[in-house]
């Protein structure tokens, strides 16, 4: 039986972790979260997703979650780097947990160990940062171990697109590296596995595929700004250019990126493209546009209260929604955040309602939460796009901001309250 130890069990790590168990693999997880080791070692999920919450409950037992990392590599035959790439506060790429991970995996590094990086970082590194750590144990990459990058494509609560089919690329350091990476993900994946020829390659892949969605999204978003002046109402405009069977692809404005890919990525490519000498102002410019969202969608919070003859000081303010996305509890990079401490600085009353990050949440339900004067819908949770509307207007709810643009505007309108929708 094959062995394989994956370095963080969260969004990436642990449905992997899950599907290696279920194609026959012993599976390795270290975390230096001990509670959540105990929690998956007790076949119970850290992360409310319905799916992992079942597949653990079967693989009880059969994960085997530990902090022990040099000993999980030393068991192993495979190992996989699956730890988070933040931002710190200036928005520089921190690929500490990613050193960390390398030399750990470097003090029980031996002989054909296959070591494969999927944590999001800029191109170069796995060969200028992670390889020097990994020789550090005295092996030699051309001799004795392989390394490869191969770049996650989780899409956390996407029902048709899972891990287990969703295409990948694989780049190596060297031929090997690559035929034997590629044959692991073989074995687990019902889904083609590209070879993209090196590893800078393939952690340019990432970045590419993410800072595309970004400009797309910045361009919509200003799109929303522009049209909000002149009474065009955007989501219109993009369901007629959607018409065109070529050469246009839908995305739609919002109250900002979250999420740990699109709002992140493009960083890491501006910061190692600037050290190697070239400026990206074209996703610095999107960077800012996508920033500035949660500020533009206060700025309808006023100009929504206004028209009720209302400030937000001393306003009751519900923002639904603390998850970046639809239908899970992910929060990282979350809109919400910087949309409450907008808020609240201006002195409004501001609770927060999501029923999938209860742990944040000021209300137990739904009905408890639309007692005040104006909602901001930050989140596109399935509950929040099918609201009794008439029950929003029984609970006192005179102003709506539908961050999201996921409700019927006129339908809105019909019960007397106040809507204004991102270019909409």
């Amino acid at each position: 039986m094959k062995k394989l130890c994956i370095f963080g069990l969260g969004y990436v790590g642990l449905p992997l972790a899950c599907l290696a168990s279920e194609k026959g693999y012993k599976v390795f997880g270290v975390d230096v979260d001990e509670k959540k080791v105990k929690f998956i070692n007790n076949g119970m999920s850290p992360i409310n997703d319905e799916e992992l919450k079942n597949n653990l409950k079967i693989l009880k037992g059969k994960i085997h979650a530990t902090s022990d990392g040099i000993n999980a590599v030393k068991d192993s035959d495979i190992v996989v780097i699956c730890v988070p790439t933040p931002l710190d506060k200036n928005f520089h790429p921190d690929t500490s947990y990613v050193k960390s991970a390398a030399e750990t995996i470097s003090r029980g590094l031996k002989k054909e160990h296959l070591i494969i990086v999927e944590s999001t970082v800029s191109p170069l590194t796995t060969e200028e940062d992670i390889l020097p750590i990994l020789e550090s144990s005295g092996l030699r990459s051309a001799d004795d171990f392989m390394l490869a990058f191969c770049p996650e494509r989780i899409d956390p609560g996407n029902k048709k697109f899972k891990l287990i089919n969703i295409p990948r690329v694989i780049g190596g350091i060297n031929k090997k590296s690559t035929e034997k990476a590629i044959e692991f993900y073989n074995s687990i994946l019902d889904a083609d596995v590209l070879d993209i020829g090196s590893p800078r390659n393939a952690e340019a892949v990432k970045i590419m595929e993410n800072a595309f969605r970004d400009i797309n999204i910045a361009f919509v978003n200003e799109m929303a700004k522009s049209f909000d002046k002149m009474g065009i109402n955007i989501i219109d405009v993009i369901k007629g250019a959607s018409t065109k069977p070529f050469a246009f692809m839908a995305h739609y404005p919002g109250c900002g990126v979250g999420g740990h890919c699109i709002s992140v990525d493009s960083h890491y490519l501006i910061e190692r493209a600037n050290k190697k000498g070239f400026e990206h102002r074209f996703l610095q410019l999107a960077r800012t546009i996508n920033n500035s969202m949660p500020e533009y969608t206060v700025n309808c919070v006023v100009k929504g209260l206004n028209e009720i003859s209302k400030s937000v000081r001393n306003t009751k303010i519900t923002v639904l929604g603390m998850a970046y996305k639809g239908n899970i509890d992910d929060t990282r990079e979350s809109p919400a955040f910087k949309i409450i401490e907008k808020l609240k600085n201006m002195g409004g009353e501001v609770k927060v309602f999501d029923p999938y990050v209860t742990g944040m949440s000021d209300f137990e339900n739904l009905y408890d939460a639309l007692s005040c004067e104006c909602i901001v819908i930050v989140t596109d949770h399935d509950e929040f796009k099918h609201l009794d509307l008439n029950l929003v207007k029984e609970r006192g709810v005179k102003v709506i901001i539908d961050g999201r643009n996921i409700l019927d505007k006129e339908k809105v309108k019909e019960r007397g309250i106040v809507y204004n929708g991102i270019g909409r």
